[in-house]
C-alpha cells in the first residue's frame, strides 16, 4: 500500500477550477489579493512538506495576517464543507502539511510576532508562525532561553511545533513541546475561539492542551502559543566519545542513564553520518569511528564537573577508544555543528534521503541497531543513523535515488520494516515527527482496531465533519484492514 502517489487530481480539472473560482471570489471579500493565492506557480510551493517524495497541488492557499481572518476562512470552509490543511514552515518530516487538492492550503507564516515576553514570570506569548530559535534569541538578553531545539530550529515555527510534539537533542533532560508550553488558543473548525491552559502550574478540567499538542493539525489551527522559559545554565560542557562498534556505543547510552545521571542532550551518530557530517561543517569528527556519541551536562559548576569525570570514566568503561571533553564553550558547539547539520550533511552525499523516526527502549537500542543493520542489506540500501540516544529516538535515514525504478518503492518499505521493528521491541513509531500521511499504515501494527477506534472519537468530537487534515495521522478500518494482508505487515523484523 505506497503513499507515494496519493489521490492525484490535475489542477485544470473542470470541477476543481468552478470551485477554486467561487471560493477566491468569497474569500477576497475580507482578505487583501495578495493573501490568496491561485495560480499553479503561486501553490507549487506548498505541494509538500520536508518529506518531498509526496506531493499534491492544492486547491488554492490563503495567507491570513489576523485571527479574525482566520475565523472568517474556517467558517467559510465549514459552512462549504471544504477540507483545510494548516501549514507552518513546511520543515516537517511527515507529510502532516501535505495539502489536498480539493482543500485549502491555510498558511499561518505572517503569525510571526512574539506578543508578550515576561522575564519575571519566565514566558514567552507568541504567534505561531514565530520561528522556535526566534523565542530562544528574544530571551537571552533575560538570560533565559526555550529548550525544545529540533535540528531544524533556525527555520521551524512554534506553531508546526505544537502540531507534532517536537523535540530536539535537550528533550532527555526538559522535555518535548509538551512539557513546555503552558497555554495555547486555537481556531476550531467552526470559527470559534478556544483558550486551552493557563499560565498557572495548572488549570481546571481535563487536560486538553496535552492532548491538543501532537494532534497534527487535526483539531483545531492554532494562533496563539503561551511557552515557559528557563535560566541559562551556569555552565554547560560536552563529551565527544568515538567507539570501534556501533552496538558498544549503544549500550554506553545505558551505562550513563543506568549511573542516574541525566544529560542536557545524549546523541549518536554512525559511521556513515559521521562522515558525511565531517565533510560537510569539519567539525574535527574522528572518521574511522564506527559509532559517535556527544553528551552534553549542564548545571551548576560543581555538579557539571562531578559529572564529566563520571560519565568520562563510564564511557572509556564501555569500550570508548577516545573520549573529548570540550574545553570552551566554542569547542562545545563545535561538537553539536555537526550533529545539528547531520541531515543536510547526508543529502550531499545521496540523490535523496528518506528521514525515519521512531522511538524504542533504550536496553533495546544494541539490537535495533544490528537489526537495521541486516534490513539494510536485504534492500540493498545504506542506512545513516542519527538519534536522540538518550531517550531512545531514532532517525535512519535511508539513502536512495528516485531516479531509479523501484528505488523509492523499496526505500518506503524499508522504512515501514523499521518502524514495525520499533514496535516489536516495545517502542513506538514515532518521536517527534508525527504520524502524517508517512507513518498511517504502521498505525495499524501499533494500534489495536478498538484504540483506533477512541482515535477517531476523539477526532469526531472536535471536528465532525473531518475538515481539518483529513486522511492523516489515523488511519481507516478498512485501511488497516487491507494494509494486514499484506506479506510484510506488522513482521518482528
Amino acid at each position: 500500500m505506497s503513499l507515494i502517489q496519493p489521490n492525484q487530481i490535475p489542477f485544470d480539472d473542470p470541477q476543481l477550477t468552478a470551485i477554486r473560482a467561487d471560493l477566491v471570489t468569497a474569500l477576497r471579500g475580507f482578505l487583501p489579493e495578495d493573501a490568496v493565492l491561485e495560480r499553479t506557480e503561486e501553490v507549487q510551493p506548498y505541494e509538500c512538506d520536508g518529506l518531498s517524495a509526496y506531493r499534491r497541488l492544492p486547491l488554492l492557499v490563503v495567507l491570513p495576517r489576523t485571527v479574525n481572518e482566520v475565523q472568517r476562512i474556517l467558517r467559510l470552509c465549514h459552512e462549504r464543507r471544504v477540507p483545510v490543511v494548516a501549514r507552518g514552515a513546511g520543515t516537517g518530516l511527515s507529510g502532516g502539511a501535505l495539502p489536498l487538492n480539493e482543500g485549502i492550503l491555510l498558511s499561518l507564516a505572517r503569525f510571526n510576532r512574539i506578543l508578550e515576553l515576561d522575564p519575571l514570570a519566565r514566558i514567552a506569548r507568541v504567534q505561531p508562525g514565530v520561528r522556535n530559535l526566534a523565542i530562544t534569541e528574544a530571551a537571552l538578553p533575560h538570560g533565559l532561553y526555550y529548550a525544545p531545539d529540533p535540528s531544524s530550529q533556525i527555520a521551524c515555527t512554534i506553531g508546526g511545533n505544537v502540531a507534532e510534539n517536537s523535540g530536539g537533542v535537550h528533550c532527555l533532560k526538559y522535555g518535548l513541546t509538551v512539557h513546555n508550553v503552558l497555554a495555547l488558543t486555537f481556531v476550531s473548525p467552526e470559527g470559534e475561539l478556544i483558550e486551552l491552559g493557563s499560565a498557572a502550574l495548572d488549570s481546571a478540567g481535563y487536560d486538553l492542551l496535552a492532548l491538543f499538542i501532537g494532534s497534527e493539525g487535526m483539531l483545531g489551527v492554532v494562533v496563539e502559543v503561551t511557552v515557559k522559559l528557563l535560566p541559562i545554565p551556569e555552565r554547560a560542557q560536552a563529551l565527544l566519545a568515538a567507539y570501534a562498534d556501533v552496538e558498544q556505543a549503544g549500550r554506553a547510552v545505558g551505562a550513563i542513564i543506568a549511573a542516574g545521571i541525566i544529560p542536557a542532550g545524549l546523541e549518536m551518530m554512525d559511521g556513515p553520518a559521521i562522515q558525511a557530517a565531517e565533510d560537510f561543517v569539519h567539525a574535527g569528527y574522528p572518521t574511522d569511528a564506527a559509532a559517535l556519541l556527544i553528551c552534553e551536562l549542564d548545571g551548576t559548576n560543581q555538579e557539571v564537573s562531578e559529572q564529566v569525570m563520571q560519565v568520562r570514566n563510564l564511557l572509556l568503561a564501555s569500550g570508548a577508544t577516545e573520549v573529548r571533553t570540550s574545553q570552551n564553550d566554542a569547542e562545545r558547539l563545535r561538537f553539536w555543528q555537526g550533529r545539528k547539520s547531520a541531515f543536510p550533511a547526508v543529502g550531499r552525499i545521496s540523490p535523496d534521503y528518506y528521514c525515519m523516526d521512531g522511538t524504542i527502549p533504550r536496553r533495546a537500542l544494541p539490537e535495533v541497531l544490528r537489526r537495521t543493520a541486516e534490513l539494510s542489506e536485504e534492500y540493498g540500501l545504506r542506512v545513516a543513523n542519527v538519534f536522540h540516544a538518550g531517550d531512545g529516538n531514532l532517525h535512519p535515514l535511508i539513502l536512495f535515488d528516485s531516479n531509479q525504478p523501484d528505488e523509492l518503492e523499496r526505500t518506503e518499505e524499508l522504512g515501514g520494516r523499521i518502524l514495525e521493528l520499533c514496535v516489536a521491541v516495545g517502542g513506538t513509531i514515532t518521536g517527534e515527527h508525527g504520524v502524517g500521511i508517512e507513518k498511517i499504515n504502521q498505525m495499524c501494527v501499533q494500534f489495536t482496531p478498538d484504540e483506533l477506534r477512541q482515535f477517531h472519537a476523539v477526532k469526531a468530537a472536535f471536528d465532525p465533519l473531518g475538515l481539518l487534515n483529513p486522511g492523516k495521522g489515523i488511519p481507516t478500518p478498512r485501511r488497516c484492514s487491507e494494509y494486514r494482508q499484506l506479506p510484510t505487515a506488522g513482521s518482528k523484523s
